[in-house]
């Protein structure tokens, strides 16, 4: 299989070149990825177990649908691709945006865009990429978050801390 090329991106999140997937994690290269929260009518949240093959993060609990972006593709088109790729639900249109990440140690180096859809599944999960998924309150989560940490990606739970945090008083 052929190694997916990534755009880099610079500390402003433009392009400055490309290069191989692997290249950019071994060398802590800043790269784009998106964050989708699929949420229920119900409000709970849909998070997925990563598998213990993938290369970043196995075996741990993360967003809905979480990806890379190809080299080229915006944002929104990443969001609804990962949906499309990992949950199998299509979206008619880009989710909702809620913020932005800044790349860091905890993204890995990427640049990430949160959004936030809505619906009930179910979903059709790839064996390869995602475990087991399941939906959890919001306090559920809080709960699970505060006593065992290392069971989420490290991704997932700065964005819970944003998410959860309230509005911000500048």
């Amino acid at each position: 299989m052929k190694e997916e090329i990534f755009d880099v991106v610079n500390g402003r999140d433009e392009i400055i070149g490309q290069q191989p997937r692997g290249e950019v994690h071994r060398l802590g290269l800043k790269h784009r990825a998106v964050h989708v929260l699929m949420f229920n009518r119900l409000g709970e949240l849909f998070l997925q177990k990563r598998s213990v093959q993938k290369d970043c993060f196995p075996g741990k609990w993360d967003s809905s649908a979480s990806g890379h972006l190809d080299c080229g593709e915006d944002y929104d088109a990443g969001a609804i691709r990962e949906v499309r790729e990992e949950l199998g639900w299509r979206l008619p249109q880009a989710p909702e945006r809620l913020f932005k990440v800044a790349a860091c140690p905890e993204t890995g180096q990427e640049f990430v865009w949160v959004y936030r859809a809505q619906a009930e599944g179910p979903f059709t999960l790839p064996p390869e990429e995602i475990e087991r998924g399941d939906w959890f309150t919001p306090a559920a989560i809080n709960g699970w978050m505060a006593e065992r940490p290392d069971e989420f990606a490290s991704a997932l739970r700065l964005i819970w801390r944003r998410l959860t945090a309230g509005p911000r008083r500048s």
